[in-house]
């Protein structure tokens, strides 16, 4: 029988399930993210209520959940609009007092009759009570009350009833599969398999009284879970990056002689990770197989040379090769480096070369004469036609989706391709989400690079930093002064920024400058080019200028709130400083009362440049968010894994991948794996 019969049941519809019409199965898909019935057994619980408590009403304990039943023996109605409903329940041992500020849940009692509740205690002057209790049934229905109560991510008219009928008919529809793990393996970690470790995540209440250590059960089924995820993480990369080493791809290998002008003009001897990373890639080029490579160089490391050595290859083969770069800032300067040190010629767009040049550069690319193209997105519109792109790098690449990727591949006839970003990637999610690509590290710095000397400030001496801020200006400094991120509004990080513009330069003149994201991409991009040039010397920026801003120039880098940001961003903004000849100073002004971890985090910003380590320690201790700083924790990419638990799990799945996995195919249907690395062409 092929994988897809016996998986049908699984990637059914969700509205197959009895009792689950086209309405209710909207709001199923609403709250799982998906259609499929799989979809809604991966839907896990977020926590889960113990209701095991169940004493007499005088046994109860005020900030305890307990679950008792007893009499209604009065029932009170609100006499104004927006007040209460209120009753009193008695079970002999004392009374307890329920408020319900939900009509529709009080308009089932009855005075006399029998009732169930159970809900949080509490005490009111003296009197035990429970206001909107989470279960108010007939005194028959105790046996519907769990005694361990799963509480699911719901949506607007979804109720936790519906939600678990609905979940046990999908558990029922789970086949027998074979399993895919080594039985050691599953000895180890005492897991369970795959249908029983779902129905202990949603209903732990079946674990009773059989396994009273229900948490330390549940624990267990939730590790094969998430290691079932991680292993088809890691089949699929496997199978992408078999792929993407057998696709054929142009032989580029170049005579070297427009390499070895670059480098006669650039005047210093690469650094070795540069030599090394250089040729890691022109034996990718000269393979006869398609490169697909991420190059990651932490702030300063030289990944432009690197770039431009790799282009020049493919213009020594009578080719082209294009970087797109995401800021108009940024793609200017590597043009500007370009022009100095290619002696093929290069050729500038982006959407500000306008008129005759526009119609000149367009020409230049068609017919091929332009031999490296230098660009932002403008690259990949429509008008834009290569005569003959080998290469294409994205610089920056996490500030491009998905989508512009493929478009400047598509440029050219399977071009090879190269990421490059300065965000440095912990080695945790280089193995479980860039697997697929061949990853270059470049950990030096060119010669010449002074340290960037940080200091840590309480924002009490807010004071002495402007003053020094001023003698330093006077002495010809330039200076960043990066604002504190408001994680829960944009608009209050805009704010902050444009504030202490208007206090700087009331204090130091029209020499300062500002720039944030709510402003025009000219607005901006024109107050970056001012500070660059020189004509403003105090730049007052948000987190706009954490990459692709160089200015040799300054010196003095000043992030207020430091504590409010993450270890690599703030890596990312000290690198704006220090690009120069110059000795260079990064202030971290922070709140005078510092949490222990707080302060750690930022001591080790102080005592380390190596971006590499600062990246491992801030995804150990805030997860991986999105690489970017704009989402501050988590793990990206997956539905059931947990941070605390990636590392430990993904060594496990990997040591796996030495042998042969069962079901193969069918795990990675499970778990959605089946098209990784086509994001970077891999076909």
């Amino acid at each position: 029988m092929r994988d897809t019969d016996v998986l049908s049941p699984l990637l059914a519809p969700v509205e197959t399930l009895p009792g689950t019409g086209p309405a209710l199965g909207r709001l199923l898909r609403r709250a799982t993210g998906g259609g499929q019935i799989l979809d809604l057994l991966y839907h896990l619980p977020e926590t889960i209520t113990d209701r095991r408590f169940r004493p007499c009403v005088e046994a109860a304990e005020s900030g305890r959940i307990a679950t008792f039943g007893g009499i209604i023996v009065r029932i009170t109605p609100p006499a104004k609009t927006r007040q209460p409903f209120r009753a009193v329940l008695s079970d002999g041992t004392g009374e307890c007092d329920l408020t319900f500020f939900s009509k529709w849940q009080a308009k089932s009692l009855r005075v006399g009759a029998p009732f169930v509740v159970s809900g949080r205690m509490e005490s009111f002057a003296g009197r035990p009570g429970i206001t909107n209790p989470d279960y108010l049934l007939p005194g028959s229905d105790t046996g519907r009350i769990p005694l361990l109560d799963a509480v699911w991510p719901l949506t607007a008219g979804l109720f936790t009833g519906q939600l678990r009928r609905i979940l046990r008919e999908a558990l029922a529809r789970v086949p027998d599969l074979p399993e895919w793990h080594p039985d050691h393996v599953l000895t180890m970690g005492h897991w369970p398999d795959f249908r029983t470790a779902l129905a202990w995540m949603h209903f732990p209440g079946d674990l009773l009284p059989s396994y009273p250590d229900w948490e330390a059960v549940r624990a267990r089924a939730h590790e094969r879970l998430s290691c079932d995820e991680l292993l088809a993480g890691q089949i699929a990369l496997r199978r992408a990056r078999a792929a993407m080493r057998d696709m054929p791809g142009r032989r580029l290998a170049g005579s070297g002689d427009m390499r070895r002008e670059a480098l006669s003009r650039f005047g210093h001897e690469p650094t070795p990770a540069q030599q090394r990373v250089t040729e890691e890639i022109a034996a990718d080029l000269r393979s006869g197989y398609r490169m697909t490579r991420l190059l990651q160089g932490d702030v300063g490391a030289g990944k432009t040379l690197v770039a431009l050595m790799a282009m020049l290859n493919a213009a020594e083969c009578g080719a082209q090769a294009a970087i797109m770069a995401p800021t108009e800032i940024l793609a200017r300067q590597h043009y500007a480096t370009f022009r100095r040190l290619s002696p093929a010629p290069v050729v500038f767009l982006s959407g500000s070369v306008r008129g005759k040049a526009r119609k000149e550069a367009l020409a230049a690319i068609a017919d091929g004469s332009a031999r490296l193209i230098v660009g932002t997105h403008a690259l990949v519109q429509e008008k834009v036609v290569f005569h003959d792109l080998a290469l294409a790098i994205v610089d920056e690449q996490h500030r491009f989706g998905v989508e512009q990727r493929l478009e400047l591949s598509a440029k050219g006839d399977w071009p090879h391709m190269l990421v490059m970003t300065a965000t440095p990637i912990p080695r945790t999610l280089l193995l479980t989400r860039w697997g697929q690509l061949e990853v270059s590290r470049l950990d030096g710095k060119p010669v010449g690079r002074k340290p960037v000397r940080t200091s840590l400030h309480s924002l009490s001496s807010l004071e002495q930093v402007v003053s020094g801020v001023g003698r330093a200006l006077k002495s010809g400094a330039q200076i960043f002064w990066v604002c504190p991120l408001v994680s829960e509004s944009t608009e209050l990080e805009i704010a902050a920024a444009e504030a202490r513009f208007e206090t700087l330069r009331e204090r130091f003149g029209d020499r300062t400058g500002l720039a944030h994201g709510q402003q025009t991409p000219e607005e901006r991009e024109a107050a970056i080019a001012a500070f660059a040039k020189g004509e403003t010397s105090l730049l007052v920026a948000t987190t706009v200028i954490e990459v692709g801003v160089d200015v040799p120039s300054a010196t003095i880098m000043v992030i207020e709130h430091a504590e409010r940001f993450g270890l690599a961003q703030l890596h990312q903004l000290r690198g704006r400083v220090g690009r120069g000849a110059d000795e260079s100073f990064c202030l971290l002004l922070h709140e005078p009362d510092l949490s222990q971890s707080a302060r750690q985090r930022l001591t080790l910003l102080r005592d380390s440049e190596d971006g590499f380590r600062i990246a491992d320690e801030d995804f150990r201790q805030r997860g991986g968010g999105d690489l970017t700083g704009r989402r501050q924790a988590g793990v990206p990419g997956f539905r059931l894994v947990r941070f605390e638990d990636l590392e430990r799990l993904s060594g496990i799945a990997r040591q796996e991948m030495t042998g042969p996995i069962r079901g193969e195919d069918m795990l990675l249907k499970l778990f959605g794996k089946e098209n990784a690395g086509h994001a970077f062409g891999a076909s």
